[in-house]
């Protein structure tokens, strides 16, 4: 049992800290966008707010599948982006905000989709990497 509890203060503590990285490099991202090559645009934030929402799963749910953590990330991503779609006036005083225009977004776009696949997916992988890792040391 303290093994099970261990395992799982690790996992809250590594996805904190991914979390509170993630936010770091992606808030750098907006106010230099010089950090990431100019052919990627603004999808470099777009890539690190899936990243966010999946690392703040993994923190909520250290016990969560990676496949089921992703599906659940990109859910909510992409249910953010498609709520850009709704454009009433209430909410859109609420974007207009620096907080609701990084969490709300502002306009919807279908390459935003895409970004968050491949940040979720990225995330994905370095845990499925990190589990491989993990099991070939206890071979």
């Amino acid at each position: 049992m303290q093994i099970a509890e261990s395992s799982q203060v690790k996992k809250h503590i590594y996805a904190a800290g991914a979390v509170l990285l993630t936010i770091v490099v992606g808030l750098a991202s907006r106010k230099y966008p010089g950090i990431f090559p100019a052919v990627f645009g603004k999808y470099p934030g777009d890539v690190l707010w899936a990243q966010m929402v999946y690392w703040i799963l993994r923190f909520v749910f250290p016990s969560q599948s990676v496949p089921g953590l992703a599906i659940w990330a990109l859910l909510i991503s992409y249910a953010d982006e498609l709520s850009q779609l709704y454009q009433a006036a209430w909410i859109r005083h609420i974007r207009a905000t620096t907080i609701g225009h990084l969490v709300l977004g502002s306009a919807f776009s279908w390459r935003d989709l895409l970004a968050y696949t491949v940040g979720v997916a990225l995330c994905a992988s370095v845990e499925l990497f990190i589990h491989h890792l993990r099991r070939k040391d206890r071979i």
